[in-house]
């Protein structure tokens, strides 16, 4: 898990830098502040999972790998996707029907929260 996820926790992180520089110079003209309020947040969450992933691989390496670590971080990976991902297409589309998966997505980053969470307690138990 270590190397694979450390490395999908920078690209990811490039590309929330890369995101947020495209919407900070290249979108302010052609979105409404709503929008581009939007598409922050989705830049937002993204480099805040980018990280998480970064920091619960390095875990994985210290603590060892499990079952929950290793969910833990598809579920941050998946909602990360869901989240975000959501924002981006709703900002640069308007379609605001698409708003409706975002709260899966943020729940998915949740369940991933509470497995790394359980994770770590039961090894701090042993």
């Amino acid at each position: 898990m270590f190397p694979k996820y450390f490395a999908i926790g920078g690209i990811n992180a490039a590309l929330a830098i890369a995101l947020g520089a495209f919407g900070a110079h290249g979108l302010e003209e052609h979105l409404t502040e709503h929008y581009l309020e939007i598409f922050e947040t989705g830049v937002r969450y993204h480099m805040y999972s980018a990280i998480a992933l970064m920091l619960i691989s390095l875990f994985a390496k210290q603590a060892g790998e499990s079952k929950l670590v290793l969910n833990g971080g598809r579920l941050i990976l998946a909602g990360t996707v869901i989240f975000s991902g959501s924002l981006y297409i709703l900002s640069l589309t308007s379609f605001s029907k698409l708003g409706m998966i975002t709260p899966i997505g943020g729940a998915a980053m949740l369940a991933g929260w509470i497995c790394v969470i359980t994770a770590a307690f039961k090894k701090s138990k042993v």
